[in-house]
């Protein structure tokens, strides 16, 4: 029944509780469409509102151990919708779940009143017990783990909780805690973290936590575990079928038992019509809390008491002013917000200063209007495959400053450009770019090496994926889904219609360690199973599917292979069989350890070169091409020349400088003792240069100031072959970015002395 007054949808607002339905579990593939869960033991618990499988013989995403959610979707008229998780489990130290030896999975009760099923598994000397209970009528799943170590030694500082890895739509990390990656969750408004879209959410909660990892889809307790001690963890997972927080917030309040008023009102357009569907953020020390979706012009919402600001929008509106809002236990506001402006329209078009062709570019709002609720509408945008430097976008009203790039900061200096959008008109504005450097004219070539399109918790379609990299100046596509080659094919058609190669990946996600392989045999499936494969048959698969090149990702974050094998939980230690060590610009903390663990290698005489990606799994908030890997190829560039090139050294990694070294990178120079030599470089910077470090053998040997007024330099190093050693040079731009070279390999040989006459 639709509710036609106003009372009608308050009574219907606020009651988020449901009538009670009978909950099933059932053995078998998941009926939950798109679900991973698709083997003949797996297990699916469903009722009214909800449906979760959870993985008994499929594999887990990442190599995480069989027993874990991989499927969770809200269900409507009886109807389960599309999987939106990539996983949903219990980690019990910071995404390490090796090593581990056994699962064992099976169902408790199977209904109707509730459905229980309990997971037990090892890591190492601890033992894992979590129960699933789903009960009839229920909206959330309840989550409990046991933690018991039976081992001898006390476990000291671990990170252990529950983790929400959503496969689409956007994610409103814990309140208080937006900007923060990882660490202490002091400042936190709640316990919870929802994945959502405009007809969906699943929510998250978890009291326990004190800690956050992966920018809050990791809900941690630092704790220590002794001999013989138990821990539990108490978690729920909350799904609704509308992207409204309304029902987590009241679930929140329930849970916590807390003091409560409601905030209710209309919101109405300039000329005094309800807004259809309106939507109401709600901010708490002055940052964003929660926001519910209204019907017809009203909305309502449960507040635990406290001091809030409020403001109403809607897809294309204006905002409404910001207004400060006390609600009291058992109290009831009225708030009403009117003369939202309906949308305007900006049609862009981006072109090269030089001969007015169209460029490609990455548009994003710096002022204006900015969207909390993503599904209101982006906050950066791409110019189109087809219509090659044009897009044209729906906008609120109002005052804007946008940034346009093409070459993603390193080919041209980006544009700020000023709008003003008015209510149903369009603003056409030209943009003129002018392209300063072009490497790939002297045959570098460069390709973001670490990227993600919409597989696993990857949200960016293969479309968007091309727009983005190529709006960065990339001269190859790339991409490199977990465990996944779903998108080569579209992928490769887009690159053939664009005229530039495409490198295939996959990244192989074993739990301890993260490799992509490049570029791969079209339409190979993977063959391993990575939750149980060790470092030789990752690498033996990635060879048999045809890479070229293997390189380690992020190899020091807790699953990187190079702390695994530190902490001794790599399955197989060792191999040295792989090419490349990443830069990964998602952590980029990690960089001087990459370095100089690079730099103990060519110590030792092994020739693992640089590979440099951003990991970007979603292109509207992280940037393709950030850092990229430049690679010298001679004639035709192909994938397999490109990666030929970067196995062999032949390349450089760059977050913006560029270099072009009189020596290649990657080569060798035979001379004799104490022979006069030296090393030229060319470099660039759109942003200016600030400095050039040259390195060798580890230590750094000379050091040039630059004049920062400057976008290019050359510097020559007058050098002596003392010994056999190498040289690397470091570039820093006026703006902090840098470049990381490959070495320079110098060979010292001896002649023997020529014979004396007889």
């Amino acid at each position: 029944m639709r509710c036609v007054t106003r009372s009608c949808w308050l009574a219907a607002a606020l009651h988020w509780g449901t009538a009670h339905g009978a909950v099933e579990a059932y053995v078998g593939p998941t009926r939950i469409p798109d679900g991973e869960a698709r083997a003949a033991r797996d297990i699916t618990l469903s009722n009214e509102h909800l449906a979760v499988a959870i993985a008994v013989e499929s594999p887990a995403p990442y190599g995480v151990p069989r027993g874990a959610i991989v499927d969770v979707a809200p269900v409507v008229n009886g109807q389960p919708q599309r999987d939106r998780v990539v996983f949903a489990d219990f980690i019990p130290n910071n995404w390490s779940a090796w090593p581990n030896t056994y699962q064992k999975v099976e169902i408790v009760e199977r209904g109707p009143t509730q459905a229980v099923v309990r997971a037990v598994r090892d890591w190492g000397k601890v033992t894992l017990t979590t129960t699933y209970t789903l009960r009839a009528g229920a909206d959330r799943l309840e989550l409990r783990t046991t933690m018991t170590n039976t081992g001898e030694s006390a476990l000291t500082d671990l990170l252990s909780g529950q983790t929400l890895w959503p496969s689409a739509g956007y994610y409103f990390p814990i309140p208080g805690l937006a900007q923060l990656p990882e660490g202490k969750a002091s400042g936190a408004l709640a316990d919870r973290a929802v994945a959502y879209d405009e007809d969906w959410f699943i929510a998250l909660h978890a009291p326990y936590m004190d800690s956050v990892g992966s920018t809050s889809k990791d809900l941690f307790l630092k704790h220590t575990l002794r001999p013989g001690e138990s821990r539990s963890f108490d978690a729920w997972l909350q799904v609704g079928a509308r992207g409204d927080l309304a029902p987590v917030v009241a679930s929140e309040i329930e849970r916590r038992q807390l003091a409560a008023g409601t905030l209710q009102g209309a919101v109405t357009s300039r000329d005094g019509q309800p807004v259809a569907n309106p939507v109401v953020v709600i901010a708490r020390q002055g940052k964003p809390y929660a926001w519910t979706l209204g019907r017809d012009g009203q909305y309502a919402v449960k507040l635990p008491a406290g001091d809030y600001s409020a403001y109403a929008t809607a897809k294309g509106y204006s905002q409404s002013p910001s207004t400060p809002i006390t609600v009291t236990g058992g109290g009831q506001i009225s708030r009403d917000f009117r003369s939202l402006d309906p949308p305007g329209r900006v049609e862009f078009a981006v072109t090269d200063s030089r001969d007015a062709q169209p460029l490609d570019a990455r548009i994003s709002i710096r002022e204006g209007q900015r969207q909390e609720v993503e599904f209101l509408g982006r906050n950066t945008y791409f110019t189109e495959l087809e219509r090659r430097g044009r897009y044209d976008v729906a906008l609120a009203p109002g005052r804007y400053a946008f940034k346009v790039t093409s070459g993603g900061g390193f080919l041209a200096a980006g544009q700020d450009v000023r709008v003003e959008v008015r209510s149903g008109r369009t603003a056409p504005v030209e943009v003129s770019i002018t392209p300063r450097f072009e490497p790939a004219a002297e045959g570098w070539y460069s390709a973001d090496l670490h990227h993600h399109a919409d597989q696993a918790e990857g949200v960016t379609p293969p479309e968007d994926l091309a727009r983005s990299q190529l709006a960065a100046g990339l001269d190859l596509l790339f991409v490199s889904d977990h465990d996944s080659t779903a998108n080569h094919a579209v992928l490769q058609r887009i690159a053939d219609r664009r005229g530039l190669p495409f490198i295939p990946s996959m990244e192989i996600s074993p739990s301890w360690g993260h490799f992509n392989a490049w570029p791969l045999t079209p339409g190979l499936p993977l063959a391993i199973d990575t939750s149980t494969a060790t470092i030789d048959q990752v690498l033996g698969e990635a060879r048999r599917q045809g890479a070229i090149v293997v390189q380690s990702n992020h190899p020091f974050i807790p699953y990187g292979y190079l702390s695994s094998v530190s902490a001794g939980v790599a399955p197989g230690g060792f191999n040295p069989a792989f090419d490349l060590v990443e830069i990964n610009g998602a952590n980029a903390d990690d960089d001087t350890q990459v370095l100089h663990t690079l730099w103990d290698f060519w110590n030792a005489g092994h020739r693992y070169y640089l590979s440099a990606g951003t990991d970007v799994h979603d292109v509207w908030n992280h940037e393709s091409g950030a850092v990229r890997l430049f690679a010298q190829v001679s004639g035709k560039l192909t994938a397999s020349a490109y990666a030929q090139a970067a196995h062999d050294g032949h390349a450089y990694v760059s977050y913006g400088p560029l270099i072009t070294p009189s020596v290649m990178f990657g080569s060798e120079l035979k001379l004799r003792p104490r022979a006069a030599f030296s090393l030229g470089f060319r470099l660039r910077s759109v942003n200016g240069l600030k400095q050039a470090t040259l390195v060798s053998g580890g230590r750094v040997i000379a050091n040039r100031a630059l004049d920062d007024r400057l976008q290019e330099a050359n510097v020559d190093f007058a050098l002596t072959a003392d010994r056999s050693t190498w040289y690397a040079i470091e570039v820093e731009d006026k703006a902090g970015r840098k470049a990381y070279s490959n070495p320079i390999w110098i060979d010292v040989i001896a002649y023997p002395a020529p014979a004396s006459p007889k």
